[in-house]
């Protein structure tokens, strides 16, 4: 009877295998070691606050006093049968609604334009881009004086056609469009170099395969061609424009300090006032929980619908 011999491999070619389970492995473990500081100073400076003014939010606690008790849903109750509390939050929804897309169309004109400028190129984008740069309050103060109704250069301008000037600012009627008008003036530039950086990635083939096909007017091409492509361009500007402008504080804050007659304060002036001028810290937090709702919303949003990418070639 033959027998059988048995190879055994060289201890070279033996393919080591890795137990399963093994979470705390040396490699594991020197990644939580490294990501360990950011954690801590996520849970530090973002999750633990957040969940500090959830927190706060029921209970009775007002700035400088020892002790607190909890109410439950009382201050949600006052804010939500407060008049104030709906005139501040439908001050916020026309200052969006007013901002976001005149600046939006603003700003892809601007784009455009400057797109196609064969010189200046750089001096443009520099010119429209100096809002943003540009510290808010201190312009803040300058368009104080331009909208002046006694001195101002806007005033002295319609007098010049023979047309009476209003008081700006301290006309109820006047006072958050003009709030409305600067913040178109402070959010076109940002959104101008967020279309350009769009722009810069359509490829020229493109137009050039468009106007074969018959589209050989601007117009035309911009139908057919940019507008389609910059899709998640313009949905990623009008989302991060409509956070940004719910966070609107500064410019009321110098310009009409929520006046006159409450006609332009909006929900984060609101949350200020109540906080730090009237020391109400859990009914200021209700209003910080509201504001932080329209936020996430925001937020889930862009980032449900940018999962959609487009790709250019």
């Amino acid at each position: 009877m033959r027998e059988k011999v048995l190879t055994l491999a060289p201890p070279s070619r033996i393919r080591r295998i890795r137990l399963p389970g093994k979470l705390f492995s040396r490699q594991a473990g020197l990644a939580y070691l490294l990501s360990a500081p950011a954690v801590f100073l996520m849970l530090l400076l973002l999750i633990g606050p957040v969940l500090l003014v959830c927190l706060m939010s029921f209970t009775d606690y007002q700035l400088g006093e020892q002790t607190f008790s909890f109410t439950g849903l009382e201050n949600y109750r006052q804010l939500f049968s407060s008049e104030e509390f709906w005139k501040s939050l439908r001050n916020t929804i026309v200052y969006v609604s007013t901002v976001v897309p005149v600046s939006t169309a603003l700003g892809l004109g601007i784009a455009l334009l400057v797109e196609s400028c064969k010189i200046w190129k750089a001096f443009y984008r520099a010119v429209y881009f100096l809002p943003v740069m540009a510290t808010l309050v201190a312009m803040a103060i300058v368009w104080s004086f331009v909208l002046n109704p006694d001195f101002g250069l806007l005033n002295l301008v319609l007098h010049q056609f023979g047309f009476e000037g209003p008081n700006w600012l301290n006309d109820p009627s006047t006072a958050l469009f003009s709030i409305c008008c600067i913040g178109i003036w402070q959010t076109t530039g940002f959104n101008m170099v967020l279309f350009m950086a769009g722009l810069s990635s359509i490829p020229r083939e493109l137009y050039d395969a468009a106007e074969i096909d018959g589209a050989g007017s601007a117009w035309d091409q911009f139908r057919t061609v940019t507008w389609p492509l910059l899709g998640p361009v313009t949905f990623f500007v009008v989302i991060i424009s409509s956070i940004r402008s719910f966070q609107v504080f500064d410019l009321v804050q110098v310009l009409t300090k929520g006046g006159p007659n409450k006609s332009t304060e909006v929900l984060i002036y609101s949350l200020y006032t109540e906080g730090f001028s009237f020391f109400r810290t859990s009914y200021a937090a209700a209003i910080s929980v509201v504001f932080l709702v329209f936020v996430v919303i925001l937020t889930l949003i862009k980032s449900r619908f940018m999962e959609k990418k487009v790709h250019y070639s």
